[in-house]
């Protein structure tokens, strides 16, 4: 689903906003650069506030994923407890386990056991030579199909930081490794109830990841990040998605060719 070597695009919107909401942007993401994972949570539960919003909840999230996957779009969505894994692997192609929840073996261990692919969110307070426990235990179940997501460490307070170095680190444990570029330029807490960003520093974290050498890159999308219902501060417009793909395709072709 997402295999080393290659160059896969995870995108779509932080949550879902509504069915309409995500057929639209998965039909457009579709358009603007062909082949792709569409990601949407169906429910944000570490949201800052208790107020925020956090989506449709397990049922009906599902329902609207499985309907995005019946286009022939592959489907990537986040777990939080154990007891989620098997009934939402029927759903989708890719479990995700967010970046606070990575050391959580009893929520790795049930991802691993649905052989599904497993997206594990490289947490912010984790090393990058640490995940390798979180591979290992994963790869526990017999499920090899393992991806780590760069998202940025924590550099004091309301802040982060991409050491490049743990990219070459997590992706010498033998799994494709896949850097967040919109999360990466998140500023966590920064207003209070809800996270800041600085979407402006998207391409050039991106190019940079891109060039250290990942297997895909993931992007927070929205039409209207004003608008969005969550973690519009740090994602990328939408009309800027298509020239920002075909930039960072070059940057790993030239990349790739020029590995020693």
């Amino acid at each position: 689903m997402i295999p080393a070597g290659g160059f896969t695009l995870i995108a779509g919107p932080c949550v879902i906003e509504s069915e309409e909401h995500c057929h639209m942007l998965a039909d457009r993401i579709s358009e603007l650069v062909g082949p792709y994972i569409f990601k949407a949570s169906f429910d944000k539960a570490n949201r800052s506030s208790v107020h925020s919003f956090r989506g449709p909840g397990l049922m009906e999230g599902l329902r609207i994923l499985a309907s995005i996957r019946a286009k022939g779009i592959p489907v990537l969505t986040d777990i939080h407890e154990a007891g989620q894994a098997d009934e939402v692997a029927e759903s989708v192609d890719v479990l995700q386990i967010p970046a606070f929840l990575c050391r959580q073996t009893d929520l790795l261990l049930a991802a691993g056991r649905t052989g599904k692919t497993v997206n594990v969110k490289k947490g912010q307070f984790v090393a990058p030579l640490d995940m390798r426990n979180v591979v290992e235990k994963i790869r526990s179940t017999g499920n090899d199909k393992i991806v780590l997501t760069e998202r940025g460490s924590s550099f004091g307070y309301n802040n982060l930081v991409v050491d490049m170095r743990g990219l070459k680190i997590m992706r010498d444990m033998g799994v494709p490794v896949v850097f967040d570029a919109t999360h990466s330029v998140q500023t966590p807490g920064a207003q209070g109830a809800t996270s800041g960003g600085t979407p402006e520093m998207i391409p050039t974290l991106a190019r940079a990841a891109t060039a250290a050498g990942i297997d895909g890159v993931f992007i927070e999308t929205h039409e209207n990040p004003a608008k969005a219902l969550s973690d519009g501060a740090n994602a990328l417009p939408l009309d800027q998605l298509a020239g920002l793909w075909e930039r960072l395709k070059r940057v790993h072709e030239s990349a790739a060719a020029n590995v020693t």
